[in-house]
């Protein structure tokens, strides 16, 4: 349940970065292309005060690349904690491509600014060029993420992550009923056992019929029960 929460505020915490992303890109696009926005009619007199007290203090404005990098790192801090659907077809070639074209569209824009064209179109430009590069930045993070964690084409079924070092010792007493096992861990088999130390506090084994319940469990809990001199009661009942 705790695990859950944690995840819960990971991918909270990961959702506000991304949107503290966005909006620096937003806020780029606002002051850059101001002339555009107050003849579209959607300034805002609040919003434009509070991006002068930026500029005044902190020189947030002063080149055109200084929100934009702030955007980038932002985006790449929420594509850390990013898991997404396990996907074979992500390769690190299609990485680079979606880097490169999202580099080149988030960055390398402002030209786009000074077109001889009217305001308009040099603002529409821009925009639809900075959000198609923030978005293949984005694709190529969120797939950088994915690879750095698990490589899919080494593990193509994810069984490294269902896999856990489980127990390797024996721990035998007087009562205990002590089952061998074999699992999978780190890219090997390891041998290990499966330690009922207090018998006493009941048993289920649940499992399909022919999933092998009484050669692998029942059979050995008798054998081993009776080689430590307990008597047995068997009541194996069937339904008709």
């Amino acid at each position: 349940m705790q695990n859950e929460d944690d995840l819960r505020g990971l991918a909270k915490v990961m959702d506000f970065m991304r949107a503290i992303s966005i909006l620096f890109m937003v806020i780029n696009i606002y002051w850059f292309c101001y002339q555009s926005i107050v003849n579209w009619g959607i300034n805002i007199g609040v919003l434009d005060k509070i991006l002068l007290n930026f500029q005044r203090t902190a020189g947030l404005f002063s080149h055109i690349l200084i929100t934009k990098v702030f955007a980038v790192i932002f985006l790449a801090l929420s594509c850390l904690g990013t898991k997404g659907v396990k996907e074979e077809k992500v390769t690190w070639t299609k990485i680079y491509v979606f880097l490169a074209i999202g580099f080149i569209l988030f960055f390398l824009n402002w030209w786009m600014l000074y077109l001889p064209l009217p305001l308009s179109a040099n603002a529409t430009f821009y925009i639809l060029s900075m959000a198609g590069g923030y978005l293949c930045l984005l694709v190529a993070g969120v797939w950088m993420s994915r690879l750095l964690k698990n490589n899919m084409m080494d593990d193509v079924f994810n069984l490294e992550n269902e896999s856990f070092m489980q127990e390797t010792r024996l721990m035998e007493n007087e009562y205990s009923v002590n089952l061998p096992s074999r699992f999978w861990y780190k890219k090997k088999q390891h041998k290990g056992w499966i330690n009922v130390v207090n018998p006493f506090r009941a048993t289920i084994v649940l499992g399909t019929p022919g999933s092998g319940k009484s050669y692998a469990v029942v059979n050995n809990y008798i054998k081993q029960q009776i080689e430590k001199g307990f008597a047995l009661y068997c009541y194996d009942y069937k339904f008709v």
